[in-house]
């Protein structure tokens, strides 16, 4: 089974940059998008056939955003985290499947000047940890999205100079820290431990991305029983479109 998880930054836009074509050339089983920033009456599209589409909309037009294509008809559909206040903001779409539940994230920005750090760090991380723990007393759980964090120095560039960067903050990589020690699985820092240069996020701003000077702060990780399972787990930087790539999971 083959699972893409990508942040648009806009599906609209990015349906105009060849979305549909990266589909087809992708062929993923499922295919998780965050800051899709639109109502899915907005959004003219034919998604390529034998995909179900599973949309959780913020309520703010334009903003924020997830949407879930999936082949195998989902067992089951959750918004949110069941009433945390930034359910409106469309952050968390769980598909159930027959194996294991997919918790698709489009975790909140710190802010530039860290005025969102307090609630990030004291109350989104752990109730999202709360909702994939609960998730877990059933099935598996894979989960995959933008959780604007970078966990370790090698995940960006310039460590050093971003010690207290939103994104690379101690709070912030401590709630990343969190999920490891809850017993799920960084899959692709898994499989390739180690390796600097791997990024899925660059500023629009510098032209980082010509110099890869990134961040990967986009990820898919997993419960440990399914880490046997994981075939490969990849990045796909040459994949333009948005300010962000691609990442990707195989499971066999």
């Amino acid at each position: 089974m083959k699972l893409i998880s990508w942040n648009v930054n806009g599906v609209r836009a990015v349906l105009g940059k060849g979305l549909l074509e990266f589909i087809r050339s992708e062929d993923p089983d499922i295919l998780c998008l965050q800051e899709v920033k639109a109502q899915p009456e907005q959004v003219d599209v034919e998604w390529p056939a034998g995909y179900e589409a599973h949309w959780n909309s913020a309520e703010k037009k334009g903003y924020s955003g997830t949407l879930t294509l999936t082949r195998a008809k989902s067992l089951s559909v959750e918004r949110g985290l069941g009433g945390f206040p930034e359910d409106r903001e469309g952050r968390v779409l769980t598909t159930e499947h027959a194996e294991f539940f997919l918790v698709n994230c489009y975790t909140p920005n710190s802010q530039r000047e860290l005025t969102r750090l307090d609630y990030r760090h004291r109350e989104w991380d752990p109730a999202f940890l709360r909702h994939l723990k609960s998730l877990e007393k059933r099935k598996p759980v894979v989960f995959c999205g933008d959780l604007n964090v970078a966990h370790t120095e090698i995940d960006l560039a310039n460590p050093k100079s971003n010690t207290r960067t939103h994104g690379f903050t101690v709070e912030e990589r401590a709630g990343f820290t969190a999920l490891m020690e809850a017993g799920f699985v960084d899959t692709f820092r898994d499989r390739h431990p180690g390796e600097k240069g791997h990024y899925t996020w660059w500023s629009l701003m510098t032209g980082a991305r010509a110099r890869n000077v990134g961040w990967r702060i986009d990820y898919f990780g997993v419960s440990a029983v399914l880490k046997p399972r994981v075939a490969d787990a990849f990045i796909r930087p040459a994949v333009t479109g948005s300010d962000h790539c691609p990442v990707g999971l195989v499971l066999c």
